[in-house]
């Protein structure tokens, strides 16, 4: 039979359409199910280290993360909801007796916050839990901008998980390596904020029984966090007993709040003298790595101790003496 009549236009079209399938099946075996090539480069000198996931990405959903606000009437802490609205807010207002959330009496500063939040919530506290000041700009917050966002928002929650407790700044400026020496300075006052006259006969009412130390040091101002498990390695009526001195002290407020913030470490389990590198902090705090730091305590552009405990009306884009001001991150 002549070629032309065995090889007809429907065999043809077949013999096409059987050629079509197999090209389809080949390009889907190697789009979904061969293995992708190792992107990884034959030299790494040019690779640049991924920064530290910001915390709102590497939050386990299944772990409550709270918030516990030492705040007055005039102060705003609504940026809290607005940013983390994943996690539980307790914004206590220590000047108003009528409010949601307040405390026996006003005194101690943050301390009685801190402490009220601990002893009605110790059954049932949340697995992290940061304890902060309310205003989004504050000269303690540990940014160049002294914004509390992006410092909490850069907060590493699986390295308080795996520490128990964590100081929420880093800078030694203030506290470190050893604001307080309780046996040189006992029974001296040389100003009115500073501790150290009175803090030895106040460690021996919070810590009985334990050995006064030479030295007290950890960077302020008394923003830090700490875990369910953490909290709980102390029982209930230690922190009764804490919050009663602080009720019953005559010691001015400034005072005692003060002796509470240079204690706050040691009720984690920490060290008297807690001040860890700056460079390692914020690494591991913040996930900030790979800066040069020129001393143990500072590194350049993260922190600079202001010359005013209050900052400028219009801040952070007015300045101290009232001229224009470049944020240094973000605003968001």
């Amino acid at each position: 039979m002549p070629l032309h009549r065995r090889f007809t236009a429907k065999k043809a079209l077949f013999t096409l359409l059987v050629w079509l399938f197999i090209a389809l099946v080949l390009h889907l075996k190697a789009e979904l199910w061969d293995p992708a090539p190792d992107p990884t480069p034959a030299s790494t000198d040019n690779i640049q280290t991924r920064p530290a996931p910001l915390v709102n990405e590497i939050e386990s959903p299944e772990r409550r993360t709270a918030v516990v606000v030492a705040s007055q009437r005039s102060e705003n802490a609504t940026w809290l909801d607005e940013y983390f609205p994943q996690w539980e807010k307790n914004i206590y207002a220590v000047d108003d007796p009528t409010a949601k959330l307040t405390v026996p009496v006003n005194k101690g500063r943050e301390s009685m916050v801190y402490l009220t939040f601990i002893i009605d919530n110790y059954d049932d506290l949340p697995d992290n839990v940061l304890f902060i000041h309310p205003n989004r700009y504050q000269w303690h917050n540990d940014d160049p901008d002294y914004d509390g966002l992006p410092m909490l928002r850069r907060f590493q929650i699986p390295y308080l998980e795996k520490e128990g407790y964590v100081n929420v700044r880093c800078a030694w400026a203030l506290g470190c390596p050893n604001e307080i020496k309780p046996l040189q300075e006992e029974g001296e006052h040389r100003a009115a904020v500073h501790a150290g006259g009175d803090y030895k006969q106040a460690f021996e009412v919070l810590f009985p029984g334990q050995e006064v130390p030479k030295a007290v040091g950890v960077s302020c101002c008394a923003q830090f966090a700490a875990t369910r498990e953490k909290i709980l390695e102390r029982p209930k009526s230690d922190y009764v007993a804490y919050r009663e001195w602080l009720m019953g002290t005559s010691l001015e407020d400034s005072i005692s709040g003060r002796i509470l913030e240079y204690s706050w470490h040691m009720i984690f389990g920490k060290d008297a003298v807690h001040c860890p590198s700056a460079d390692e902090c914020y690494c591991k705090v913040f996930g900030i790595c790979n800066i040069k730091c020129s001393e143990q305590g500072s590194c350049p552009g993260r922190y600079i101790l202001p010359p005013y405990s209050s900052l400028p009306i219009g801040w952070p884009y007015v300045g101290w003496d009232r001229e224009e001001r470049e944020r240094a991150g973000p605003e968001q």
